[in-house]
């Protein structure tokens, strides 16, 4: 009786501790492809500032070339 008892009390609350893992891992899950995507929004921002820099650098220079020819 005290076995049954015993089992009867242990099984619930095994249960409940592996509902609170997953849900733990789920949430952890959720918070790192949030930061997956904050990431790749911060490297195609950078991405595109180096673009815009070279390209600066480009008509920088092609202006330099322009005046030197003169």
């Amino acid at each position: 009786m005290n076995r049954a008892l015993a089992l009867a009390i242990l099984i619930p609350v095994l249960t409940a501790c592996g509902v609170e893992t997953a849900t733990t891992a789920a949430t952890v899950a959720e918070m790192k492809r949030r930061e997956m995507e904050a990431a790749k929004k911060n490297l195609d921002t950078a991405q595109q500032k180096i673009e815009q820099n070279q390209q600066q650098i480009m008509k920088n220079a092609q202006q330099a070339e322009e005046k030197t020819k003169d």
